[in-house]
């Protein structure tokens, strides 16, 4: 996101008094003479009424107004002005909400969190407000590109374990809430990561949000990691857990016996029934695939629960996906299968691809050695 450059050529004192009385003509309840308390004072009265620039203002001086405290801030002592500058975030989150301020105010935000020295323990407060206000898509995108590159925002003043744990959570539903699945998937990924063997028992709620966010995803199928991570495994037992190794490893049947015993709790989870059906029947589609190149319509029909003429269309929705490679002969009802996405890769899988290479490679030296006997042939001649 680019942010204007402040440039202001008066006194931090010259600086309020113009504010003041900007703020003063606008309305604003605030005296035009400056405070006997210091520029602190003054700074914390006019960030008290800035919200009267919102309205009825232009968005360009609506944000001059904004940048010139950002101005003010950033040259005071950090010890001086770490309330001003939360009271300052907290105005400009809640002023986010309204549509056409949305985009200034976090303009505004990332202006003073670029500001802010690299050693200034105020950088995070300050990126937390800034995740609050990227209420579009387009927004969040501009403040936040991936996990990797969140972790050196924050220069030599690295938030410690809980705040990070409270940052990714704010993400993550911030991420969901603009439509950023797979981006709020491995946010939620990381920040179970951040929990221990000692503390990992702590984690059931996040662990459970990490658990529902993924299945009700309709564009996440791979959901074998998340077995492997330590708060998910103290969910064992518990019914979260055997609906996760259903989608993991299981096929359709046992989606709809476990839905037969335990329908209220599916619902109470804000689990869609349909769309679980719907990524069950592509699940047990891709885990006949790994062990049959060939299927008739008939057995793609009876495994997957499929009405009569439903075949085709779900067999194009597969492919869709790109999830398998497969063409259709629809004059011999079959689906020939060319590769498939594996639901699970662990030691089996592995072994599978090193299997694979071994014979690349041994096909690859065959190949050498017989272009070495044509070489030889043709040099003898």
């Amino acid at each position: 996101m680019s942010v204007p450059v402040v440039f202001i050529d008066i006194s931090l004192e010259e600086q309020a008094q113009e504010l003041r009385s900007y703020m003063k003509t606008l309305g604003a309840e605030i005296s035009e003479e400056k405070s006997p308390k210091g520029i602190e004072d003054d700074l914390h009265k006019i960030i008290g009424v800035c919200d009267s620039c919102f309205k009825d203002t232009s968005e360009s001086d609506v944000e001059k107004t904004l940048n010139s405290i950002v101005s003010i801030l950033i040259q005071l002592p950090n010890d001086r002005s770490e309330n001003l500058i939360l009271a300052f975030c907290e105005k400009l989150t809640k002023a986010a909400t309204t549509g056409k301020l949305s985009a200034i105010t976090l303009r505004a935000l990332w202006l003073l969190f670029q500001s802010l020295e690299e050693s200034s323990p105020m950088r995070y407060h300050v990126y937390c407000h800034v995740i609050q206000a990227a209420k579009q898509p387009e927004h969040i995108k501009s403040v936040f590109h991936n996990v990797d590159q969140l972790k050196t925002q924050f220069g030599t003043c690295v938030p410690n374990n809980d705040q990070m744990q409270k940052l990714l959570r704010l993400l993550h539903d911030v991420l969901l809430k603009c439509n950023q699945s797979e981006q709020a998937a491995k946010v939620m990924v990381e920040l179970l990561g951040t929990y221990t063997s000692e503390n990992a028992s702590q984690a059931r709620e996040d662990a459970q949000r990490c658990i529902l966010a993924a299945l009700a995803d309709p564009s996440t199928f791979l959901l074998d990691p998340l077995l492997a991570l330590k708060p998910v495994r103290f969910l064992e037992g518990q019914l979260i857990h055997d609906l996760l190794s259903i989608f993991v490893s299981e096929k359709l049947p046992s989606y709809l016996k476990f839905y037969q015993d335990h329908k209220e709790f599916v619902q109470s989870q804000g689990l869609n029934h349909e769309q679980n059906m719907k990524k069950m029947r592509l699940l047990t589609f891709m885990q006949l695939a790994e062990s049959s190149s060939e299927m008739s319509f008939s057995k793609i029909q009876q495994e997957l629960q499929l009405e009569d003429g439903q075949v085709e269309s779900f067999v194009i929705e597969v492919l869709k996906t790109k999830l398998v490679r497969a063409r259709m002969d629809q004059s011999a009802k079959k689906v020939y299968v060319s590769s498939t996405m594996h639901r699970t890769f662990g030691r089996q899988q592995w072994q599978q691809l090193n299997d694979l290479l071994l014979s690349w490679k041994s096909n690859l030296h065959m190949i050498q050695d017989n272009m070495k006997q044509v070489v030889v042939a043709q040099a003898e001649q």
